[in-house]
């Protein structure tokens, strides 16, 4: 039981880590700060969570306050982008950018969808059938 406990405390953490990024206001400049550094790792976790079944992150792009990627099951691909951190505050919660692709290399694919984090998961599965 003592461990059943240790494991739901320690995914509440995982999922307070993310969201502790809502309503953040990121620092600014010339280069990435720390602050866009750690939540950029933070949602790399938060998204191969969310992958579905038989799913794998094949590329993930980190620029300037912005993050994009690849999603592969079989021969199928979805794209996925977030928007400016700094700027378009919670985007990267309420609606990310997803959308059908034809390999690692197409960004402009199929139309665009829009999608929460917590509902992530179950648009990029159906997107990859």
């Amino acid at each position: 039981m003592g461990s059943k406990k240790r494991s739901s405390k320690y995914q509440k953490k995982e999922e307070n880590m993310i969201k502790q990024y809502l309503n953040w206001q990121f620092s600014s400049g010339p280069t990435i700060g720390k602050d866009f550094r750690q939540f950029s790792k933070e949602f790399k976790k938060e998204i191969k969570k969310r992958l579905p079944e038989g799913a794998e992150l094949v590329t993930w792009n980190v620029g300037h306050y912005d993050i994009s990627g690849f999603i592969k099951r079989g021969d199928k691909y979805v794209y996925f982008s977030i928007s400016d951190v700094r700027y378009f505050k919670n985007e990267w919660y309420n609606n990310i950018l997803v959308r059908t692709a034809k390999d690692t290399n197409d960004y402009t694919g199929g139309s665009n969808n829009y999608v929460s984090l917590p509902a992530f998961k179950e648009k990029i599965e159906e997107l990859l059938r």
